[in-house]
């Protein structure tokens, strides 16, 4: 019943909004619904559409990092306190987490959805490795958040305002170097997260991908987010790197609103 019930939208209002960077909000709400690092939910904005949206916040109060892009998330980036909104979900396979030292390599906004993933980590030993990578110092997500995990947090901008110069590729291929690691988690553009995982195969690491790309319905019936025979929104977005290495749209083709494919 519960699964069900998953699958109807449910109205919430939203408890708090908070300026992260000058591109991106947080949104959150209280609901009960338990939910995995990794996972999402299918935000509708009434009278505009209904998007995916990663979750930045899983306990009783779930949250959502906007960044405003298209018309929905325009809309969601205009809201405030008070102001409700629908949640279907959570939906798909979340990051599964193994004992062992673990790197999280995020780049841009995807940290949003590994930042439940280190919070939980850092309870235990030893505690996790996090690379956190922008173009640039304003464009950075969530840095103080994870150091006040404990993790050991390493920041890279691609033109040096914050942290190392260089790409959050960089940084994992040193901690990879000087750590042993259990597995490695990643979420961000498709380069990149191709980059951490031929990285880790020195190590034989297994790695967790973290894909994105455009859901209509959340089941698995709309077709709008097939890629290689598989529903990334069933059957991902937490995938194993080498079950994505063999999708061919992986790093270079994702479906535009009518199904069309684009290049990246």
């Amino acid at each position: 019943m519960a699964r069900r019930l998953t699958h109807r939208p449910r109205i919430v209002t939203i408890t708090g909004k908070r300026a992260e960077t000058p591109l991106v909000s947080t949104l959150r709400w209280r609901d009960a619904t338990k939910a995995r690092p990794g996972q999402y939910v299918m935000v509708w904005v009434p009278g505009v559409d209904e998007v995916p949206m990663s979750l930045c916040d899983i306990g009783g109060v779930k949250g959502i990092a906007v960044h405003a892009k298209g018309e929905a998330t325009s809309a969601l980036a205009r809201l405030r306190a008070g102001d409700r909104i629908g949640i279907r979900g959570p939906y798909g396979h979340g990051f599964r987490h193994k004992p062992g030292k673990c790197l999280v390599v995020a780049g841009g906004t995807g940290i949003a959805c590994l930042a439940p993933l280190v919070e939980k980590l850092a309870r235990r030993w030893p505690r996790p490795s996090v690379v956190v990578g922008a173009r640039t110092r304003s464009e950075l997500l969530f840095v103080e958040r994870m150091r006040r995990t404990g993790a050991e947090v390493v920041v890279t901008t691609d033109d040096g305002t914050a942290g190392r110069k260089g790409l959050a590729t960089d940084a994992a291929y040193e901690l990879l170097n000087r750590n042993r690691y259990s597995q490695v988690c990643s979420c961000g553009p498709e380069a990149m997260m191709r980059v951490v995982a031929s990285l880790a195969q020195c190590q034989s690491a297994p790695v967790q991908l973290s894909l994105e790309r455009y859901m209509k319905c959340g089941i698995g019936i709309c077709d709008s987010c097939a890629m290689g025979g598989l529903h990334i929104c069933v059957e991902g977005p937490v995938m194993d790197s080498r079950r994505v290495a063999g999708l061919p749209d992986f790093g270079a083709f994702r479906r535009d609103a009518c199904g069309r494919k684009e290049r990246m």
